[in-house]
């Protein structure tokens, strides 16, 4: 099945998908959202959502003035904190350069934005791609766990590595930044209630 047909087929499913936009009330809160959840399930991310937001409102001044070892009391339910923690540190040093200013990282080329991400510690292609989507409105294709399953199911298996993947999905279709971010959330909502090929094929290609 080619690409363009699996978000077709998906879309007449799914259609607009609730995401982000419903509950986000900051960029900054997408963008700790998007360092907490590495390696855990969002239900341990918003605990520690709500602790930025009650005592410090998202505010990346006053949260990269805080010690790590304070900060790491702050998302300790999402897990993994020492680390996260020096991600968060590591991303808001970065965005010191720009004034904290999402419009200016948003102005960024988009190659030249995702090299400077991927050269922090912490921030891999994933948490990148989703940064750059839905923080900083540069739109592109996620290529993770979910999609490399769902586009299997679909016929159409994706390169194994990361950015092969990416590249190919983006060369073979063009989208709008909201159809990017629509495409993801319909992946992830489906990847998530969908948990077997024989699911799938019944849910999408059968019905």
């Amino acid at each position: 099945m080619e690409i363009p047909t699996i978000y077709k087929m998906m879309y007449q499913k799914m259609g607009k998908q609730p995401w982000l936009e419903e509950w986000q009330e900051s960029p900054w809160e997408v963008v700790y959202g998007g360092i907490l959840v590495q390696n855990t399930s969002w239900v341990n991310v918003a605990p520690s959502l709500m602790n930025l937001k009650t005592n410090f409102n998202f505010n990346p001044h006053r949260i990269l003035r805080l010690s790590n070892e304070a900060l790491q009391i702050q998302i300790r339910p999402s897990g993994f904190y020492t680390r996260k923690s020096q991600t968060i540190q590591n991303v808001l040093t970065w965005a010191q350069k720009y004034q904290f200013s999402i419009e200016k990282i948003g102005a960024l080329p988009t190659l030249r934005l995702r090299k400077e991400l991927l050269a922090l510690v912490g921030i891999g292609p994933e948490t990148a791609d989703y940064l750059m989507m839905y923080a900083f409105d540069h739109a592109g294709f996620i290529a993770d766990k979910y999609s490399q399953r769902i586009f299997e199911w679909m016929g159409h298996p994706l390169p194994s590595k990361y950015e092969q993947a990416k590249k190919e999905v983006e060369a073979a279709i063009n989208l709008t930044d909201e159809e990017w971010k629509n495409f993801h959330a319909m992946i992830v909502n489906s990847g998530k209630e969908i948990k077997t090929k024989e699911e799938f094929v019944n849910e999408y290609i059968n019905s």
